[in-house]
């Protein structure tokens, strides 16, 4: 066993450590953890440039309307800050965008760095020798700019629910459907059958929803949006009732769905965003759904993502209900591997 003085230098020579790397870190901004509203970003620009193109191109990307939700709500919302004005009150915030426009800039370009005051931290640096050189720079790199960012409050919550997530359901999911999924604390099993599980939040003035169910895959056709529909509302009807009786929760055919092929976890995948509505009542809010190909098992795994807060904005809880759906993770993924391996090298 070993002596307490023993155990005491050891103690000592740690702690000294710790301090040697505290001191080290101070004013790097890597120990500090990021600041403000979750979806708001910091734009450090002149009040010139902000009032003229640039400022406009800007705003008109990245306050641009929300896809997909009941009311109007921009992707960001966007804090102008002038160059004078950027202390260290906001070096810390989560999303920043430093524009310097001037012909002594050192070089002209676009550059994406993370964690450089704070962590988890988004930062875009656009250099530009004039405003047409600016706008330039910001088209060719609008779409990366967005994703960066979109992507970005996407990592932060998975980084939270990966920290802390409602094991209870973890569990189920883990041992009776194949799969794991991380939510957040307070989430509970609403209904479960055999390819079917609804796992919700429900305060006085919100409720966010899960509904994850699987069905056999046939042919392509499993990943059209008029199949999709089909299924998802053939379960919900059967499993998700609504307050009222008679009322059951459906997808909102009035307005269009928005549709994309990708993939997840290496896996063919799809998603889709709208809106939904309970039929033979008032409810209603955005959703947004994920279609997974589990190849291994001849099967489509859906997790489809729900909002209804009737008078609140909805972006920011959507965004925690994609986070979570986007954790999804096949038991099996492995065996996936294998066959998209082939499939790949087969095309």
């Amino acid at each position: 066993m070993m002596k307490p003085k023993r155990i005491n230098q050891i103690f000592l020579l740690f702690a000294f450590i710790a301090l040697v790397s505290c001191k080290n870190n101070e004013g790097s901004g890597l120990s500090k953890n990021v600041t403000g509203k979750a979806g708001e970003l910091i734009v450090v620009i002149t009040n010139e440039s902000w009032e003229g193109a640039p400022g406009e191109l800007i705003r008109k990307t990245l306050a641009q309307e929300h896809i997909a939700l009941p009311q109007d709500e921009p992707l960001f919302d966007l804090v102008k800050v002038p160059p004078e004005g950027f202390k260290s009150i906001f070096k810390t915030t989560r999303n920043i965008i430093q524009t310097r426009i001037s012909p002594n800039v050192d070089s002209i370009g676009v550059s994406f760095r993370d964690d450089v005051w704070a962590r988890p931290q988004a930062t875009v640096i656009i250099q530009a020798k004039n405003k047409e050189e600016f706008e330039k720079l910001f088209n060719e790199n609008k779409e990366r700019i967005l994703s960066y960012f979109v992507n970005a409050e996407r990592k932060r919550l998975t980084g939270n629910y990966n920290k802390f997530f409602e094991r209870g359901i973890y569990n189920v999911l883990n041992e009776n459907y194949g799969v794991t999924m991380k939510v957040a604390p307070g989430f509970q099993i609403a209904e479960q059958k055999e390819d079917f599980i609804w796992f919700r939040y429900e305060t006085p003035e919100i409720s966010q929803g899960i509904v994850l169910y699987t069905f056999p895959y046939v042919s392509d056709s499993a990943f059209t949006v008029g199949y999709q529909l089909k299924m998802r509302d053939s379960t919900l009807r059967v499993n998700v009732p609504g307050p009222t009786a008679g009322s059951y929760m459906a997808t909102e055919r009035r307005v269009e769905q928005i549709y994309n092929i990708l993939e997840h976890n290496g896996n063919y995948a799809s998603e889709m965003r709208g809106l939904w509505r309970v039929m033979n009542d008032f409810m209603g809010g955005p959703y947004v759904s994920l279609a997974e190909l589990d190849a291994a098992n001849q099967r489509i795994i859906v997790a489809f993502g729900y909002v209804y807060a009737p008078s609140k904005d909805k972006r920011n809880l959507l965004r925690q209900v994609e986070a979570m759906i986007y954790s999804l993770r096949l038991n099996n993924q492995a065996e996936n591997d294998k066959i998209n391996s082939q499939v790949k090298m087969g095309n």
